[in-house]
């Protein structure tokens, strides 16, 4: 069976799935919900499916077109009804300050803050609430909906529908691998999904701190753990939520490998999928990778970072970053040592090395990691999301790579990133024990530039380590 006719099966009829892309259009647009849902990656999602079944492109804009345009509709006549009684009512009670930003560009744009709006992640489904409560005159705001949603829609949909058309075209995938990619791709959006609302719940305005908070001042106990978690602010709990996590998916993951006699059914399937999947320019990339990723790579990204922590005396952030690398180098070696797992290939300078867990990605987990972490404790509460997707984005063709080269098992990537988040969540509970002073201001350009090079002059020259 082809992976058309799979998605054929598990897919909704083209009429539901048209309803579906109008249904993220609007819920993405509305000013209760939108910063909160992960529409691009939903709609992605949804627009390739939609390649897949070859539904009518106008079709597939139109309903994009239609979502978009009621959701701000609804947005600009809730905002004009409650007017300042908006602030009292969710998620805005919570989050005044997505309210202040939406404020800030309508003062600056006037008029034409909709039609920009529309293309602006951060204050897209703000600033229709926002004209509404300002009384914006509803023709003005009408004309700009409308041109603003017919520019969106192609830009929003047609990269995810062309992906889903040229999918089967590019890819020769055997037969039996279709259900392994397509359930791939419902996991990496489900966790997505889960990521952005856990992120949401343990912020200080969430439900589940507010929960434990509200728990905590009834006990003495917890108020006290409490008291001293959060003497220098809010309480980590995303770490610790982060540590438990990932902690208890560590130990389960790795009993499930142990007690697996080989390779389990996904790594097998996934090993076949790469392999049909391998093309030069992939493989020179996971080499160029496979290079970054060792010990050689990983001094040449980070030594113009320590140079520049040491002559700024801030040695309490390279100690951590440093027992942060040494640490999962140290539990990479225990962990491989006691599983004892070959690898599916070995080539010559990993002949003596062992599979579980990846070291690579949990060393590339733990860095990148680290320094998102420094980065979003600079930045605003709001946009402290940033840096960590960035982290997972740069991490991902890391792990990825390690099964382009057919190196390790998908459950050795998996086992080495729940490795390096554990590692990551220890550090930052380290870290933010006592407050710390600010780390900007950071000639950041100039530290990546030499980075970069030092990295360059690693892959060309100095061999596999």
């Amino acid at each position: 069976m082809s992976l058309t006719a799979t998605l054929y099966q598990l897919t909704p009829s083209p009429g539901m799935l048209l309803l579906i892309i109008g249904a993220i259009a609007m819920i993405e647009s509305l000013a209760m919900v939108g910063l909160l849902v992960p529409g691009v990656v939903l709609m992605t999602a949804a627009a390739s499916l939609a390649g897949h079944q070859e539904l009518s492109i106008p079709a597939v804009l139109l309903a994009a077109f239609v979502g978009a345009v009621t959701g701000d509709g609804v947005s600009f006549a809730l905002g004009y009804r409650l007017r300042g009684r908006v602030t009292q009512h969710w998620p805005f009670s919570h989050h005044p300050e997505w309210l202040a930003l939406g404020a800030r560009f309508f003062q600056r744009y006037g008029s034409f803050s909709v039609f920009l709006g529309r293309f602006v992640g951060p204050v897209r489904p703000v600033i229709p609430l926002t004209a509404g409560m300002l009384h914006m005159r509803p023709r003005t705001f009408t004309w700009a909906n409308l041109a603003s949603a017919a520019l969106w829609a192609p830009a929003y949909v047609l990269p995810g529908y062309l992906l889903g058309q040229a999918w089967q075209r590019r890819l020769d995938v055997p037969p039996g691998l279709e259900r392994w990619l397509i359930i791939l791709g419902i996991l990496v959006i489900s966790l997505a999904v889960t990521f952005s609302w856990l992120r949401q719940q343990v912020s200080r305005s969430g439900r589940l701190y507010r929960l434990l908070l509200s728990g905590a001042r009834r006990y003495p106990l917890l108020r006290r753990l409490w008291l001293d978690q959060s003497e220098h602010g809010e309480v980590p709990l995303g770490i610790w939520l982060l540590l438990v996590l990932s902690l208890g998916g560590l130990s389960g993951w790795t009993i499930l490998v142990i007690h697996h006699d080989g390779p389990l059914e996904t790594d097998l399937a996934v090993q076949a999928l790469f392999q049909a999947l391998d093309t030069p320019w992939l493989r020179t990339g996971s080499e160029v990778l496979a290079r970054l990723g060792d010990r050689y790579g990983i001094v040449a990204l980070i030594l113009p970072w320590a140079i520049w922590l040491l002559a700024r005396r801030r040695l309490d952030a390279l100690t951590h970053g440093a027992a942060g690398l040494m640490g999962i180098a140290l539990l990479n070696v225990l962990s491989k040592e006691l599983i004892g797992r070959a690898r599916p290939f070995a080539p010559e300078h990993l002949a003596d090395s062992l599979a579980y867990p990846s070291a690579h990605t949990s060393t590339t987990v733990v860095l990148l990691g680290t320094v998102a972490a420094f980065v979003a404790s600079e930045l605003p509460h709001r946009q402290r999301f940033w840096p960590y997707w960035a982290a997972i984005l740069l991490a991902l063709p890391m792990a990825l790579s390690r099964l382009t080269l057919g190196v390790h098992w998908l459950s050795d990537v998996v086992g080495g990133a729940l490795l390096g988040l554990v590692a990551c969540a220890l550090v930052q509970l380290a870290w933010q024990r006592r407050p710390r002073a600010s780390l900007a201001p950071c000639p950041w350009t100039w530290l990546l530039l030499a980075s970069l090079l030092l990295a360059t002059v690693r892959v060309v020259w100095l061999p596999l380590a």
